[in-house]
């Protein structure tokens, strides 16, 4: 199992919002380059990208600080205001191993389908999900959407990861919502990432367990909880592969 460290960008700064709401802003450092570089440092492999700027505003901001980040040899995964073929473009252009469309999958399967086509596993979809159904726009305009039928339109399009964000959890350091994790990973093909939630080291082993029945428990996304020194990267990536298994 994989873990992703997160980073999570907002005026060139490295900061973290609790359940994705503006004003609840914590900023944790100034260069985002440098925390990528402390997370590759503790042996991640792949750290997750997210354009807070570019989400709010529907155009990526930071492609730049991506690049900088994929330049020290860390596969990123970027997301955040990709709802633009030329978007996407730019953003594999810099450097992003894959990037997460969110907003533009829950407006039409041609424009998935067409990423697919042209990208194959660089295209991850991201399903945020409050009290269910999916929320866009930055977590502002929740939907009537459930999160998931449209995890199901995307798997039968051939979207190959979906990262499935429970936003009531996100930042809380409660635990993921594992029975709605649970839900999506029985409802698709697709590998998923979990997001949300993580709080300390028993968050992820739970989830180790979960991956030992249902094979496509792809990894987990962590942020606040290595900022608060609530867990430690090195040891997450200890127990999400004890044997030092490259993913």
């Amino acid at each position: 199992m994989t873990i992703y460290p997160a980073i999570d960008i907002r005026e060139g700064r490295c900061v973290r919002l609790t359940q994705g709401r503006a004003e609840k802003e914590t900023v944790y450092s100034e260069d985002p380059a440098s925390v990528a570089s402390g997370f590759k440092a503790a042996g991640a492999e792949w750290v997750h990208v997210v354009d807070l700027d570019g989400a709010f505003a529907g155009v990526p901001r930071n492609l730049g600080t991506v690049g900088t980040i994929a330049e020290l040899g860390l596969k990123v995964q970027f997301g955040g205001g990709l709802r633009s073929r030329a978007s996407v473009e730019r953003a594999l252009a810099m450097g992003a191993a894959r990037v997460v469309i969110g907003t533009r999958a829950t407006e039409g399967e041609a424009f998935i389908a067409d990423l697919v086509a042209a990208f194959g596993d660089s295209i991850a979809v991201g399903i945020d999900a409050l009290d269910g159904n999916v929320a866009i726009k930055g977590w502002v305009n929740r939907t009537a959407t459930s999160a998931l039928e449209l995890a199901r339109r995307m798997d039968a399009l051939g979207v190959a990861t979906l990262i499935h964000t429970d936003v009531a959890s996100d930042g809380m350091l409660a635990g993921p919502n594992f029975a709605a994790q649970e839900a999506m990973l029985d409802a698709v093909r697709a590998r998923v990432i979990v997001s949300g939630g993580v709080g300390r080291r028993e968050d992820v082993i739970r989830l180790v367990e979960m991956g030992k029945a249902r094979s496509n428990l792809d990894g987990v996304i962590v942020g606040k909880a290595l900022y608060e020194g609530r867990v430690v990267l090195g040891d997450l990536l200890g127990v999400a592969n004890p044997r030092g298994e490259k993913r």
